[in-house]
């Protein structure tokens, strides 16, 4: 069966997905038919950008999306359309209302910020934490 499911990229507790088409059978990282989008939980707020032209069709030809994919497209509008057109709606007219719709892209900055080279964990912490305080402190 071909599934709609997350790949994972990134480095250790750095990670970012893929959202990809493959069949159920290969393993999480391995082969895929398709890349149609890509998630990044640690930016604020969380990045979710979906080719809706390319997800609607996959789902038309009966590719089932994993749970975490499933939540990725009720929240980005995905699945409403995708119900949409199989009420009997043009794919046309829905990936141009998506492209519409498209919300802007969110801040690169992540909630987690990766240490530099010699850097621990807490010193890079602690100096993501100065440097908002010292952001907030020039804006009043």
């Amino acid at each position: 069966m071909v599934r709609i499911r997350l790949r994972r990229q990134g480095l250790k507790r750095q990670p970012s997905y893929r959202i990809v088409v493959t069949d159920q059978r290969k393993a999480r990282n391995g082969g895929y038919l398709e890349n149609i989008g890509h998630y990044n939980p640690r930016t604020k707020p969380a990045t979710e950008i979906i080719e809706e032209g390319r997800a609607l069709y996959w789902l038309s030809v009966g590719a089932q999306p994993s749970d975490a994919v499933r939540r990725l497209l009720d929240h980005t509008g995905t699945w409403e359309r995708f119900q949409r057109l199989r009420a009997g709606e043009s794919m046309e007219d829905l990936v141009a209302e998506a492209e519409a719709n498209k919300p802007e892209l969110p801040s690169q900055r992540t909630n987690y910020p990766a240490p530099g080279d010699g850097e621990s964990k807490i010193k890079a912490r602690e100096s993501a934490r100065l440097a908002a305080a010292e952001s907030s402190s020039e804006d009043n």
